[in-house]
């Protein structure tokens, strides 16, 4: 089990996948908290799962609003970027579904109708979890840190 986390939290020092990592936390972790605290979204998020058809409305509610504020805070620290960049790309690859099959765009207050935002951001997560978390990652920093 150790080597197998071991090997989820190699990476390179890589500015560009860094900045790159950050911003899709920082895109994530806003995501989560705005669809727990601003109303107007959470009500649009609801009216996206219901047209959607996604199974368990209600779990779905709490589940991916806490599971994307996870997400974005290992995104942005860099810890365990690999799984929370797995992790991520499920979650887009819902998002991308919704977005296809809805044409609301009343449910859509912050965004475009079409999966523009899920698409780019599917490929972004692709890329972290292929490279590991790059420069200013705890994922690098704790590699260093054990003389590997």
């Amino acid at each position: 089990m150790i080597v197998f986390l071991d090997r989820l939290r190699e990476t390179q020092p890589s500015t560009a996948l860094a900045i790159v990592r950050v911003l899709l936390g920082l895109l994530f972790l806003t995501s989560g908290m705005m669809k727990l605290f601003v109303p107007e979204l959470r009500a649009a998020f609801a009216g996206q799962l219901t047209a959607a058809a996604i199974p368990a409305h209600s779990l779905h509610m709490w589940f991916v609003p806490l599971a994307e504020t996870g997400m974005g805070l290992a995104l942005i620290a860099g810890f365990l970027s690999r799984l929370a960049g797995l992790a991520a790309m499920s979650t887009m690859v819902v998002a991308t579904y919704v977005h296809v099959v809805m044409h609301d765009p009343e449910l859509f207050p912050l965004q475009p109708e079409a999966p523009i935002i899920p698409l780019i951001a599917l490929v972004l997560c692709a890329w972290v979890l292929w490279a590991g978390g790059g420069s200013w990652s705890a994922d690098l920093l704790s590699r260093s840190g054990s003389g590997r």
